[in-house]
């Protein structure tokens, strides 16, 4: 409702709402003053029950069900908020009225039918007007949500182009200390291999802004050997990928936050409780789980990523089409990410 009624929207629906009962209000007194005090009851319950029926609509039925795949239930709704407003309306004028002010507004020998169909009639113009106006509040906000995802991928473009140097200068820095380090210390040179392998995919340009999986599960493999060559006999991850990676794509470094918060937070030194981590291809989805226990101990004075980061960075790469689940209940902390597409 905050987003759908901001403060100059507001100003915009009472407006509208004063033009609109003024418009009704000087109806009854131009044309109906030998009845000007039954015209001016009548004319506030119908306003009063048109206010309720178009909110009703507009702030619930149309942002719900007015999308693909649910015009069954969009239409229950709408009969049902018609239903409402017949019901209403009969209340209103038809039991309440007669019994405090003394006169119905139809008359008595009005058949039901022709009180449901009349009710129709008049009670349709609203679900109409509050549709069209939905659809224009939500054109409007996805052109301010596309104008502000341009101005955030600028500025991140320029963030990421005042890096590049540095960067770089690691990497080359990095493949130079291996050619020296190889000769004496293998595993030294190994660690350093790895790691410059972290800062070519790091630094990996792609005009779609996406990789392939497979370089993304490299990315991964390399990452956690890193860890295992630090700790050789107490760094105990399980690391599974189940169906085809070959020809998926996705946005680079976006699986890597939840396995190093599970390393850095959780306890990778108890080979009877490793950190699980699945990767899950099916279809056009793919589903990431990692599961560690608790650690009572802070490994890490740094976060790495934090979770509003990565869920702005998700909503921004895969806008409705992944689904986040953290689960940090009991002794073991589960994060869940769904990708489609």
């Amino acid at each position: 409702m905050a987003n759908l009624l901001t403060k100059s929207a507001l100003r915009w629906h009472i407006l509208g709402w004063l033009l609109y009962g003024g418009y009704e209000f000087l109806g009854v007194f131009l044309h109906h003053r030998a009845g000007m005090r039954i015209g001016l009851w009548l004319t506030g319950s119908v306003l009063f029950i048109r206010f309720i029926e178009f909110y009703l609509c507009y702030l619930v039925v149309y942002p719900r069900l007015l999308r693909s795949g649910r015009a069954p239930q969009l239409a229950a709704a709408l009969l049902g908020v018609l239903a409402l407003y017949i019901g209403a309306r009969a209340l209103i004028e038809e039991v309440i009225y007669p019994a405090v002010l003394g006169f119905h507004n139809y008359s008595p020998d009005t058949s039901v039918t022709y009180y449901i169909f009349d009710n129709m009639f008049f009670g349709s113009p609203m679900i109409v007007l509050s549709a069209a106006l939905w659809a224009g509040s939500a054109a409007v906000r996805r052109e301010r949500e596309n104008r502000q995802l341009r101005e955030e991928k600028r500025i991140a473009e320029v963030a990421f182009l005042k890096t590049q140097i540095n960067p770089h200068f690691l990497y080359n820095t990095l493949n130079m200390l291996f050619s020296m380090a190889y000769p004496v210390a293998k595993p030294v040179a190994n660690a350093i291999l790895k790691l410059s392998e972290l800062m070519r995919y790091m630094l990996h340009e792609s005009p779609d802004g996406q990789v392939a999986l497979e370089k993304e599960i490299e990315y991964l493999h390399n990452y956690l050997d890193l860890y295992r060559l630090r700790f050789p006999d107490s760094f105990h991850v399980d690391f599974r990928v189940s169906g085809e990676p070959a020809g998926r794509r996705v946005a680079p470094l976006v699986l890597i936050p939840f396995v190093e918060n599970a390393i850095k937070h959780g306890v990778h030194d108890d080979p009877e409780h490793p950190v699980h981590i699945r990767l899950n291809i099916d279809g056009e989805q793919l589903l990431f789980t990692v599961k560690n226990q608790r650690s009572d101990d802070q490994k890490d004075a740094t976060t790495g990523i934090g979770l509003p980061n990565l869920v702005r960075r998700l909503e921004l790469l895969y806008p409705e089409r992944h689904t986040l689940k953290v689960d940090s209940a009991g002794e073991q902390f589960t994060t869940s990410l769904r990708l489609v597409g």
